[in-house]
């Protein structure tokens, strides 16, 4: 028996993916939501509990021919997991460029999920003056949860196979893994993978970089006379925060930056600066931190004496050449180092559901 998701058929756009032998298709909630594809009280009640217009999320998946719209629930619904990706700050889904398809081409029983979230790209807030507590990393994960709850992408019951969520975040997204509730998930039923996680608790340089940053952007928002200022400041953080990255990553955040309300910019700046929560130390099963030796937004040293407060393991962390977006192979000072990463952050995900589907079998 698998889960019924027959919402998979109400995709908005169908395309290949962006490699060969793979798809891809876009939803919305709103979208799901008017076609009667899942339930309207329970959508409502979530963009509303979330403050968001609308959740916006893109699949992928690997198959040697075009699935047909009859076939497509059963090919989504019968995998042995999905990959969850979450981009960080002034980011949408698209900075994770061909990663997701690499991974479900590299195991056809994966498919991903890839989420615009939390005020970026087309997951944008009902008003342009979020509270903060609706713009840090919980609440990207609180996000993230309900979402996969209300698409019924966890087992179900009476569903017998084995199936594991694994969870992928860069930058704001990989500090967003820390918060995910572990009392609401099975044993070994979900994975994560923080790359250049954006943790800031022990590195006060980069907090006050972010707060006084955010408070910036957001008189930017308020007062056009210092509009000049954005036009100067904005490429500087942009440079520093895609750093050897593609030029089709650096066109995103642009993209993403100039269409986002600078209020909105600046209360995700504030609340990555400011956050209060802290997470408890434990065992932190099934996860994997990833950072790079040239990160210029996270701190190297105090990530790792984070890490180590925190109880990892030193087999749960790695750091690799390479930037902030050691993923993408962009220019020729970083290429081959992102490259290398890549393959570790590609065989990472992928050796860590491994491990999950043999605990769950076992």
């Amino acid at each position: 028996m698998t889960a019924n998701i027959d919402w998979v058929t109400g995709y908005q756009t169908r395309t290949d993916g962006p490699i060969a032998k793979t798809q891809s298709a876009s939803y919305s909630l709103s979208g799901l939501a008017e076609r009667s594809l899942l339930d309207r009280g329970e959508v409502s009640r979530m963009l509303l509990d979330t403050d968001l217009r609308d959740y916006a999320w893109h699949l992928v998946w690997g198959e040697d021919y075009a699935t047909s719209d009859d076939e497509l629930a059963a090919r989504i619904g019968d995998v042995n997991g999905y990959v969850v990706f979450i981009h960080g700050w002034t980011g949408s889904r698209d900075i994770w460029e061909d990663m997701p398809a690499r991974i479900v081409a590299q195991n056809r029983r994966l498919v991903a999920l890839v989420v615009d979230h939390n005020g970026f790209g087309d997951t944008q807030f009902v008003q342009p003056y979020p509270e903060m507590d609706r713009c840090d990393p919980p609440a990207a994960m609180n996000a993230v949860e309900r979402l996969l709850d209300l698409l019924k992408m966890r087992r179900q019951p009476g569903e017998t196979k084995p199936k594991v969520i694994n969870l992928v975040g860069h930058s704001m997204g990989g500090a967003a893994l820390f918060f995910a509730d572990e009392s609401k998930w099975r044993y070994a039923e979900m994975t994560r993978t923080a790359i250049a996680p954006a943790l800031l608790l022990h590195d006060e340089s980069h907090r006050t970089f972010y707060t006084t940053l955010g408070l910036g952007i957001g008189l930017v928002g308020r007062i056009r006379a210092l509009e000049l200022i954005d036009h100067v400041v904005s490429p500087q953080v942009l440079e520093a925060l895609t750093e050897g990255a593609t030029d089709a990553v650096v066109e995103v955040h642009r993209r993403v930056y100039a269409a986002t309300p600078k209020t909105v910019t600046a209360r995700t700046f504030i609340a990555m600066g400011q956050i209060q929560r802290h997470p408890e130390p434990h065992h932190w099963d099934l996860m994997r931190v990833i950072l790079a030796h040239r990160d210029r937004l996270v701190g190297l040293v105090p990530m790792m004496d984070l890490l180590q407060e925190l109880t990892f393991d030193i087999d749960q962390i790695r750091v690799v050449a390479g930037t902030h977006y050691m993923f993408s192979v962009g220019t020729a000072d970083f290429r081959r180092a992102h490259e290398q990463a890549r393959r570790v952050v590609v065989d990472d995900i992928v050796s860590l559901h491994n491990q999950a589907m043999t605990l769950q079998r076992g």
